[in-house]
């Protein structure tokens, strides 16, 4: 099922302190960017990820966040460069656009 319009308009007001931002739907969920970079997503589910790069990915890990991974049918499971919002993010805009912020200058 895809995301609907308050879902998606509740991702852009939890990162309205990062500045220049667009929502793009994609396969079900948004893709959000800040000036043209990919630094967020939301799944069709509901799960909302940061991207990380660099020294990112330690501070994820620091701070519990869990990496997205998948698996498909008699293949080795994929990580991707996605971490999963913690959830005292998810209703704080000013620790959203703080994590994105942060998030955006190694990307």
């Amino acid at each position: 099922m895809a995301l609907t319009d308050e879902e998606v308009e509740h991702v852009v007001d939890l990162f309205s302190g990062v500045g220049s931002l667009s929502a793009r739907k994609m396969f079900g969920g948004i893709g959000v960017y800040s000036d043209g970079t990919i630094f967020a997503v939301m799944m069709r589910d509901g799960r909302l990820m940061l991207k990380g790069k660099g020294d990112m990915i330690p501070r994820f890990d620091e701070l519990g966040m869990e990496r997205w991974t998948y698996q498909r049918p008699g293949k080795s499971e994929t990580a991707m460069p996605y971490w999963i919002m913690p959830d005292s993010a998810l209703e704080d805009a000013e620790e959203a656009s703080a994590l994105a912020r942060e998030a955006l200058t190694h990307l």
